[in-house]
């Protein structure tokens, strides 16, 4: 296969994602690859075009200028607010990692910048928000067959039978359930 990728494939990427200062905040070692059609918005705008124009078993390490990952920090994403709106327990604590709910039911991590008496102040802009982030990735799958995607599917079965925790009906970062 000496296809290029492009917008619609659906691809396998392993991945490591370091920091400027080299430390790795995410990878995919140990773990499944990422699975992502490209184009289709699932993963950061910069991500998704890196990935266009390579071929499958390819490798490559690319940095991603804060506006191609998570955007800049923006101010009015950091909001104060009165600590008896928190849960009493645990105690808000600086650097302390909250989950908030948006009306729309999503589910947002937000952190607390600092507790000023009965004030709390929230930032809700993601953890990476205002960084350039580095990527080395090689791509492990591209559009596999069905029939791949059907063997896994059986195998997941099988393991469901055997094992009450494994839902594949659940399963949202295998490609192989689809």
């Amino acid at each position: 296969m000496t296809d290029t990728i492009k917008k619609g494939d659906k691809v396998k990427v392993a991945y490591t994602g370091k920091l400027e200062d080299g430390n790795v905040f995410d990878s995919s070692e140990g773990k499944e690859p990422l699975c992502f059609e490209v184009g289709a918005s699932q993963v950061i705008p910069g991500f998704d075009n890196a990935i266009e124009g390579m071929k499958k078993d390819e490798e490559k390490t690319f940095t991603l200028s804060v506006e191609e990952a998570y955007g800049p920090v923006k101010e009015e994403l950091v909001q104060e607010f009165p600590k008896d709106k928190l849960p009493a327990k645990p105690e808000p604590k600086e650097g302390m990692m909250l989950i908030m709910q948006a009306p729309t039911g999503q589910q947002i991590p937000a952190k607390i910048v600092e507790v000023k008496g009965d004030i709390v102040k929230i930032d809700i802009n993601h953890p990476l928000a205002g960084k350039a982030l580095t990527f080395e990735i090689k791509v492990v799958g591209v559009n596999e067959p069905e029939d791949k995607k059907e063997d896994k599917k059986a195998e997941k079965e099988d393991k469901k039978e055997d094992d009450e925790s494994c839902k594949p009906d659940d399963c949202s970062s295998c490609c192989g359930c689809n």
